[in-house]
């Protein structure tokens, strides 16, 4: 990063700082404890210190890392009004999540490894996956978790780095029909999990995958209408095969306001929300949204919007397209395919995400069950946003190495 960015990340770092001491500051007037005191001085200075400290020490995206650690943020800030010990929950999952990230970056430059135990990871992969569907414990419809003790664990968002992975170790390989058969095994596990949310997301993010791997629009164009007729004809069958809460979702969206007593009560109470808030919100902690079912993961997008207001929201939507471009970008200065192939997977899974829980919010698709990526509650979500965001970060560390490296030879060759 040349001096003229570093400056510029370090003014976008300072202003997002003191946003966030504003807004514990808000917090704090209103209850002022230790524990708020203690959230005032270690959120910001711990976001100051990370969006700071890790550019300087590694070769990195600096404004990607500074707008995810916002965003992360923004959520403990959120989570924290909700309630207080959804928030410091939340600060601790970052932390954690956090040393994922580095822990991810720095393994995509030791990538040989993988390629080693490539067949043992895959098999891990489906094993975790097939958990839940022989144990799991049964949230909202979807039998998709694992209970340790106190603690509840989403498999499907921890494998999420795996489907990237392993189909970007495939298709770099030319073994389409070896992808396809992985990611329909991770599929029918989703399926019979009945988590059609997720299932949605490792579908799109596949397909595209193959669909730049190869370059066959044919394929792509296959791929979305066989998935539209899935949908339309699944859903005359939803309720006869054990997925009536999807059946009650798509009714729901059809018709939000003639079912408000029932399966539209979410729906109509996100709407009221984001209109309440008007442009400018209500103010943090002033809100009345608070009988949105699920506010702190599903409905958290329009939570905030009742308190932040329209603007914010836009804000944060533009804020997610940036992270979604330079993720993209990466993806295009990669040099090996494989890297190209999995910054792409990554980008679309976080892209993709953020338009299916914000549609579903906004009722322009069914809502499905997906949090909001580093901002919704739960570890498992966000140390999965987090991993993906330092595989994202590896490859561009690769992209720097080789082009520093290029500039020493043309430099050498000059001599």
């Amino acid at each position: 990063m040349d001096n003229k960015h570093k400056r510029s990340n370090h003014s976008l770092v300072a202003t997002i700082t003191l946003f966030i001491v504003s807004c514990f500051v808000l917090l704090l007037l209103k209850e002022l404890t230790l524990q708020s005191v203690m959230m005032l001085a270690l959120v910001p200075g711990g976001f100051y210190f990370l969006s700071t400290f890790i550019p300087q020490k590694f070769s990195v995206d600096g404004l990607l890392l500074t707008l995810v650690n916002f965003l992360c943020c923004i959520g403990i800030i959120v989570l924290y009004r909700m309630n207080p010990q959804y928030g410091v929950n939340q600060a601790i999952n970052f932390l954690a999540g956090f040393l994922a990230m580095i822990l991810c970056m720095l393994g995509i430059r030791y990538i040989e490894a993988f390629k080693l135990f490539r067949i043992p990871f895959t098999m891990a992969c489906i094993a975790v996956m097939l958990a839940p569907v022989l144990i799991g414990k049964e949230i909202h419809g979807a039998k998709a978790w694992l209970t340790l003790g106190r603690f509840s664990v989403q498999p499907s968002e921890l494998v999420k780095v795996g489907l990237v992975l392993v189909n970007g170790y495939l298709l770099s390989k030319r073994k389409l029909l070896v992808s396809i058969t992985f990611s329909a095994i991770m599929l029918l596990l989703l399926l019979l999990q009945k988590d059609m949310g997720t299932a949605l997301l490792y579908y799109a993010v596949a397909l595209m995958m193959m669909y730049v791997s190869t370059g066959s629009l044919s394929f792509f164009l296959a791929g979305v209408v066989g998935a539209t007729g899935t949908v339309v004809v699944g859903y005359q069958l939803l309720k006869r095969i054990g997925f009536a809460h999807l059946s009650r979702r798509v009714t729901a969206w059809l018709s939000p306001w003639h079912t408000y007593q029932d399966e539209g009560y979410q729906t109509v109470q996100s709407l009221l929300a984001i209109v309440n808030g008007g442009l400018f919100g209500l103010g943090l902690g002033a809100g009345n949204a608070s009988n949105i079912p699920v506010r702190e993961a599903d409905s958290i997008f329009p939570f905030m919007v009742n308190e932040f207001g329209m603007i914010f929201g836009v804000c944060l939507i533009l804020i997610y397209t940036v992270i979604f471009v330079r993720g993209i970008g990466i993806a295009l200065r990669a040099r090996q395919k494989f890297f190209s192939l999995i910054a792409l997977g990554c980008s679309v899974f976080i892209g993709f995400q953020v338009f299916v829980i914000i549609g579903g919010n906004i009722n322009l698709i069914p809502i499905t069950g997906v949090t909001l990526p580093f901002i919704s509650y739960g570890g498992t979500s966000l140390l999965s946003s987090l991993c993906i965001v330092g595989v994202l970060q590896g490859v561009e560390w690769v992209n720097r190495t080789q082009m520093a490296l290029d500039a020493r030879m043309a430099y050498c060759r000059e001599d």
